[in-house]
């Protein structure tokens, strides 16, 4: 048997097109939402979508859950099961598993060919792209039933899309339960779901709660953090760009996932501070468009130096007429690089939102370092 708290009520109860599920760990919002997908499958007209941005062998990690969903409401002979869809027999449903990106690349267009979703749902919805989100939930739009798009996600940075649109845009307090613009809000803790907890989780969650508090309103609480946990750099702030000073560009390029990107960098060494303004940060770019980019940005004649992982794109590049070189790399330069820029304050104009977002983000692989 089932027994959803009452929190996740809404669920069943709103009319609401959009769900945000936000909560720390042991909240249960993994459970209670496969639980809402297997019941709502009972209905008719139902095509249910769940998605990860990764998702591979779904029929050894994701399925499973679902199984265990059925098998509790003793509806094991109600359901067919097979490795990439659930289908419930009485009422021809159907819950399908797919993964918005893959190893051999993007899939939101075959995503968006999907016909008939009538319910999508993103887990992990924190390492989702605003874009690839748009292409789906545009796609959603399936007549005579409510059409319903569930976002479950452990809340990261407030530089994350989802808080800058669904929180920070719509006023929305992190922690709300409610609705507000046809968005219905939903947010639990541990302490929602304590009776179901164990004894030793709860001692450890004690012990973060008294020997990191940030750690414990972050993970536990599921709270937005300003900035991500171990970030590199926390000598920056938002400034004005000083064009008083001389000054050149610094570039690095991707395609399919990374971004292109050219950054416009001043040293002030009288007062030990870099000055950053990001001109270029958009992926799928060609040759040609780069330098279309570029040129605009900066001429023919200021200096770009870039990614030395790319040396014909940069040769290419420069045969069209830029000053463009590609940086010197070496063991250790890396480490280097980032020892010598924290003896700086970087100071990163206001309208660079994506720099900022990288700043932000920007962690050692060991965060206890």
């Amino acid at each position: 048997m089932i027994k959803l708290k009452k929190k996740y009520l809404p669920l069943f109860e709103n009319d609401t097109r959009i769900f945000i599920i936000t909560g720390g760990r042991g909240s249960s919002k993994s459970f209670s939402v496969s639980s809402f997908l297997c019941l709502l499958s009972f209905e008719t007209k139902q095509r249910i979508l769940y998605t990860r941005q990764t998702m591979t062998s779904a029929h050894l990690s994701i399925i499973p859950e679902f199984a265990e969903k059925i098998s509790l409401m003793n509806a094991e002979d109600k359901f067919s099961v097979n490795k990439t869809e659930i289908i419930n027999n009485d009422s021809g449903s159907e819950i399908l598993f797919r993964g918005i990106q893959s190893s051999s690349g993007n899939n939101t267009a075959n995503l968006k060919s999907l016909s008939g979703i009538s319910c999508w749902c993103l887990d992990e919805s924190e390492e989702s792209d605003e874009v690839s989100f748009d292409k789906i939930n545009l796609s959603i739009r399936t007549k005579g039933v409510q059409n319903r798009i569930i976002l479950i996600l452990n809340p990261t940075t407030k530089e994350s899309w989802i808080y800058k649109r669904f929180f920070e845009a719509a006023s929305v307090n992190p922690g709300f339960n409610g609705v507000k613009n046809n968005v219905t809000y939903i947010h639990t803790t541990y302490l929602d779901n304590i009776n179901n907890l164990d004894e030793s989780f709860l001692s450890q969650v004690e012990d973060i709660k008294i020997n990191n508090p940030t750690k414990y309103e972050h993970v536990i609480l599921g709270g937005w953090l300003s900035k991500a946990e171990g970030v590199i750099y926390n000598n920056w702030s938002i400034g004005d760009f000083d064009d008083n000073l001389p000054y050149t560009f610094g570039a690095d390029f991707g395609f399919s996932f990374d971004e292109t990107t050219l950054i416009k960098c001043a040293v002030d060494r009288r007062t030990n501070t870099i000055y950053l303004h990001e001109c270029v940060y958009k992926t799928g770019m060609s040759t040609n468009d780069i330098y279309i980019a570029y040129l605009r940005e900066c001429g023919n004649e200021s200096l770009i130096t870039a990614d030395s992982a790319e040396p014909r794109l940069i040769s290419e590049i420069k045969s069209l007429g830029l000053n463009i070189k590609p940086c010197i790399k070496g063991p250790g330069s890396i480490t280097a690089g980032i020892s010598a820029i924290q003896d700086y304050r970087l100071v990163v104009s206001p309208s660079s939102r994506n720099l900022i977002k990288e700043i932000n983000n920007y962690v050692w692989h060991d965060k206890r370092s």
